[in-house]
């Protein structure tokens, strides 16, 4: 008796075509983008207020010459360069989740009131604890900003976790309270306000070697637990209630996704200031680059964000020699009509 043979549905052949067409290009364009990482990272390392030639950089690289190229390279270069692809890396992760999970293109990582938390912190070490150096105030920075994403979570509408909206608009009136704090106190300490600024606009400079690998096994956690949400936020968009059929508890989704964006933006804001457009921009960066799936979205975003932090760092050293502008206001600067280009060349 011969096999009974199923006819295919139309279309399934298509859509399975469309399906390799777009795997390949998200790894393509991901791969390209990693391949512009690396010259970035040879860029960071040799550019500054001492240019050094590249075969410099790999032997003091491969070495522990304790010449000046080797000061410039182990002691200044590389704990920069590590803390910018940790801090965009961050970012990048936490913007497609925070679009993601709020469904809004919008909606940026700072909405829970990371950026404000940290801010305080920082604020309060400076003033009433007397730190002065970005190591030492890391730590409050991150205290800062996992209490204030704590506060957000609490206030958003206790029973009902799943719901975006009250998350976001918890997390901007704290913002709004927190950013009213940190001018009171600043505004009333003429030196607070002076060690304030520098952190505020965003910059890698004069960052300490251990800065990264402090902030790194909390941006480990994140990115984990990104991974691990990433196919409930996929199948999320296809409405709760077809999401609970697949399995999928929304609320479950929705705090591990704030979880992570908390971590992430913790340790990214902690290391380096809050940076403005860099988790904005990469998720519609991304989104055009290989998609809207998560899974797919998180390895180019903290690949794209890592880029764009970086470049963000390199150009700020060479636009106005001997000094630097910080990466901050590069990144903004960058930032507002990249993101308007993107906008514009969408399709209606």
């Amino acid at each position: 008796m011969s096999a009974l043979v199923l006819p295919v549905p139309p279309g399934v052949g298509d859509l399975a075509r469309r399906r390799r067409r777009s795997r390949r290009k998200a790894l393509s364009s991901t791969l390209v983008v990693a391949a512009i990482l690396l010259a970035l990272i040879l860029a960071s390392l040799a550019v500054g207020s001492r240019s050094l030639a590249p075969a410099d950089v790999f032997a003091a690289l491969v070495s522990d010459r304790r010449d000046a190229v080797g000061v410039i390279i182990h002691e200044l270069r590389v704990p920069r360069t590590l803390t910018a692809l940790l801090a965009g890396a961050c970012l990048g992760v936490a913007g497609v989740l925070m679009q993601a999970v709020t469904r809004n293109p919008l909606a940026d990582p700072g909405l829970l009131g990371v950026n404000a938390g940290a801010a305080v912190g920082v604020v309060v070490a400076i003033a009433f604890f007397g730190v002065g150096t970005a190591s030492g105030y890391v730590w409050f920075a991150f205290a800062g900003a996992a209490g204030a994403a704590l506060l957000v979570n609490a206030a958003a509408r206790p029973g009902r976790r799943g719901d975006t909206v009250g998350l976001v608009l918890a997390g901007v009136a704290l913002s709004a309270c927190l950013g009213a704090v940190v001018r009171i106190i600043t505004l009333a300490d003429d030196d607070t306000f002076e060690s304030f600024r520098f952190w505020a606009v965003g910059s890698f400079e004069r960052r300490d070697p251990d800065v990264a690998l402090q902030l790194l096994p909390f941006a480990l956690a994140g990115v984990v637990l990104a991974a691990l949400v990433a196919r409930g936020l996929d199948q999320l968009r296809l409405g709760d209630d077809l999401a609970r059929a697949l399995g999928v508890s929304p609320a479950l989704v929705t705090i591990g996704a704030a979880t992570s964006i908390t971590l992430l933006c913790a340790a990214a804001t902690s290391a380096a200031g809050p940076l403005a457009f860099i988790g904005l921009l990469v998720a519609h960066g991304v989104r055009g680059m290989v998609g809207g799936d998560v899974r797919i979205s998180l390895p180019a975003a903290a690949l794209t964000g890592a880029a764009l932090t970086l470049a963000s760092d390199v150009i700020g050293r060479v636009i106005a020699p001997p000094g630097e502008i910080e990466a901050g206001i590069v990144a903004a600067f960058l930032g507002a009509p990249l993101l308007l280009w993107l906008v514009l060349r969408r399709t209606p």
